[in-house]
């Protein structure tokens, strides 16, 4: 007999080797772009100078500025596009204009305030600045007598005063605004209370100012005072408040107040203990908005408080004077102490801002809810479950229902 033929061998099928992939680095420099961008900046100064000084006609530092700055946008993308694709080229030139616009913002903002500072240290460095009055101070007094404290005592009385009326006006009416339209009935008031409220945003506060001289004071007979010139900064400070209260209520999510309707909840005790509590981070960001507003408006104040130099306590009756009002009476005087006392008042204008600011963000802040007076049930729950006791019968009951019963009974003693 013939031998069986041996099997033939099974086809070897060799899968190709996958190509080496590139690993893409995300964000980030390198050390490529930082040399491409110092080397268009150093190239563009220098193209930037032959222009001005030896071509063509042109003066003047902010000019010289502006054209450096294109042409270094012009040599950047240029030489980036001698070595990278046009995508990247487009990427880096984006985030090129990104930095240079916030870096020229943060320089802008440390020019204004350093001027400030430095107009206004003179008067600033003396303590006696932000301790007096200028009750007994000329305009030919050294620096070291008069200050600001009456100002600051004013704008912080029509400031309060001004957030008192406004803020709980602007936030009533963003909620009407927002949960309105959920009724038939108060759905034909929207649109005439939005228009009315985007009138008032755009309104000059001269304005505001002489509307409640003709109302308030000529009309009624009121006398001028801190009171009258908080009303005038209540009707700046509304619009702004609505707007920015209006947008943070309908960021709450749907599914929150369809939870409070479930378990039995009115629309308006829905909107006090749900709506409100989650938006209370955004609505202090409203309020902060409103201040910031307020705080800095001249016109109004003239109108409606008039000025004076001595300290007043009583926002009722009486001229008051404010920070704003305070540098603008004196900043156009011919003297270079009460000029440089005007500038310290500004600096402190910012400085009372920035602390108001910061007072409204730590008060604002959102908690978390793993807070340590949130934690006190759960562990008085987890002490009880622990400290009942459990049937002999219950040991050969499997770990998931002794777990089971031990909760249910915890819940039920809670």
């Amino acid at each position: 007999m013939n031998p069986a033929p041996a099997p033939a061998p099974a086809p070897t099928t060799e899968t190709p080797e996958p190509p080496e992939q590139r690993r893409i680095k995300l964000g980030g420099t390198t050390r490529e772009e930082v040399l491409t961008m110092l080397g268009a900046g150093a190239g563009s100064l220098a193209l930037d100078w032959l222009l001005y000084e030896r071509v063509l006609p042109l003066s003047g530092a902010f000019g010289f500025l502006l054209c450096w700055y294109l042409l270094f946008l012009g040599l950047y993308t240029l030489v980036g596009r001698l070595q990278w694709d046009a995508l990247t080229v487009r990427e880096r030139l984006a985030t090129a204009l990104a930095w240079s616009s916030g870096l020229l913002l943060l320089a802008v903002i440390a020019e204004q305030i350093g001027y400030v500072a430095v107009r206004g240290f003179d008067a600033a460095r003396h303590w006696n600045f932000f301790t007096e009055t200028m009750r007994t101070t000329a305009p030919l007094s050294p620096i070291t007598s008069g200050g600001c404290l009456h100002a600051v005592v004013g704008s912080l009385e029509q400031l309060g005063l001004a957030t008192l009326f406004s803020v709980p006006l602007g936030v009533v009416t963003a909620v009407f605004l927002v949960e309105a339209g959920t009724s038939r009935r108060s759905a034909r008031f929207v649109k005439p209370v939005r228009v009315l409220v985007e009138a008032m945003t755009a309104l000059p506060s001269i304005v505001a100012g002489l509307f409640v001289l003709g109302v308030v004071i000529l009309t009624l007979g009121a006398e001028k005072s801190g009171l009258a010139a908080a009303l005038a900064l209540t009707v700046m400070m509304t619009p702004i408040v609505t707007r920015a209260a209006e947008v943070v209520v309908r960021l709450v999510p749907g599914t929150l107040k369809e939870a409070s309707y479930a378990l039995g909840a009115g629309q308006w005790r829905t909107v006090w203990h749900v709506v409100l509590p989650t938006a209370r981070p955004g609505l202090t960001t409203a309020v902060v908005l409103g201040m910031a507003r307020g705080v800095g408006e001249t016109s109004p104040v003239l109108l409606t408080a008039g000025f004076t130099a001595r300290m007043n306590l009583d926002p009722l009756h009486g001229n008051q004077a404010s920070l704003p009002l305070y540098v603008w009476n004196y900043v156009k005087q011919p003297y270079p102490d009460m000029v440089a006392r005007a500038f310290a008042g500004a600096l402190t204008l910012m400085a009372v801002v920035l602390v108001l600011f910061v007072t409204a963000r730590v008060l604002g802040r959102h908690r978390a809810p793993t807070d340590r007076r949130a934690r006190r049930p759960l562990r008085r729950s987890r002490t009880t479950a622990t400290a009942v006791p459990v049937p002999a019968a219950a040991t050969a009951v499997p770990a998931t229902n002794a777990t089971n019963a031990a909760t249910a009974s915890a819940v039920a003693n809670r």
